[in-house]
């Protein structure tokens, strides 16, 4: 492990520590029915009254922490000078886009109006709002947000593998019992 992927651990668990200390509350109101609707965040210690945790939405923060953790992890590990490099530019490009989609879908989840919201399994939507702004008239549609980091994953996921470097797979023989023997002699070393 390098400078860098320790540095990106430790910005991984200040973010982990950061989203626990304020996590998201949604808010229940007697006037509403008790349909909750985004409360924002509050310090652990002290949320506000007729809150309850939105666990939905605190799940997926740590999945995208966790995520872009390992994205970073990848990034930041650099090989030995004669090494062949395993990560291609094309590769690279995708773990840099999955990363800011990652975080965006958090900083524009999915709202629907406190009005509309049914027990369907895939409940309406009303658009994409900033999650720091005025959310007190609306839910987040956690369903979406689940669906929209699944198919973001699993798109990075695909574009990976079709920008990996192929250079790798056009082995000789030879070439391929060379680096195994090489790997070897490296396992032996650490």
């Amino acid at each position: 492990m390098n400078r860098q992927q320790t540095i990106a651990l430790w910005v991984a668990a200040a973010n982990i520590g950061l989203v626990f200390a304020f996590p998201p509350y949604d808010y229940l109101s007697m006037a509403r029915n008790y349909v909750p609707t985004f409360g924002g965040f509050h310090f652990i210690g002290a949320p506000p009254a007729g809150a309850l945790l939105n666990a939905n939405f605190l799940v997926l923060e740590m999945v995208v922490i966790l995520i872009n953790a390992g994205i970073a992890w990848l990034l930041l590990r650099n090989g030995d000078p004669g090494e062949r490099q395993r990560i291609s530019r094309g590769q690279r490009a995708v773990l840099w886009l999955m990363g800011i989609n990652l975080v965006l879908m958090l900083l524009f989840p999915p709202f629907e109006n406190y009005y509309a919201i049914t027990k369907a399994v895939l409940p309406s939507f009303d658009g994409f709002y900033f999650i720091f702004g005025d959310n007190a008239q609306r839910q987040i549609v956690t369903t979406l947000l689940y669906l929209e980091v699944a198919l973001v994953l699993v798109n990075g996921g695909l574009l990976w593998l079709l920008f990996a470097d192929r250079r790798l797979a056009r082995l000789s023989y030879e070439e391929k019992r060379a680096l195994a023997e090489s790997l070897r002699h490296q396992q032996g070393r650490h």
